[in-house]
């Protein structure tokens, strides 16, 4: 799982590639939270287009970047979610606690 930040007038743009499972998912988490720590967003869009699998360690990861940018008062937009990743988001119901597009 590769993660690529970009960071403009208090919102940052997590672009997310590759698999985002059990092994890869607790490097993405830190990495998630460092970014979110460093730029302090007022919105924060996880960009997944480049997302090629996804089990619950990516609802895990969304779960935990909403909940950092709930203490910063923030949002969080999920956006370009893949077949399969939107399959297990829909499964959980995670569309009821954020917002994906």
């Amino acid at each position: 799982m590769e993660i690529n930040a970009k960071s403009a007038d208090r919102n940052l743009l997590l672009e997310l590639s590759g698999e985002l499972d059990h092994h890869g998912a607790r490097n993405s988490l830190r990495e998630v939270e460092m970014a979110i720590d460093a730029a302090l967003p007022k919105t924060l869009v996880l960009d997944m287009a480049g997302v090629t699998f996804m089990d619950s360690s990516g609802i895990a990861l969304i779960l935990r970047a909403q909940q950092r940018m709930q203490l910063l008062d923030g949002s969080i937009l999920v956006c370009n979610v893949p077949p399969q990743a939107r399959r297990v988001l829909d499964a959980a119901g995670i569309g009821r606690l954020v917002t994906i597009r």
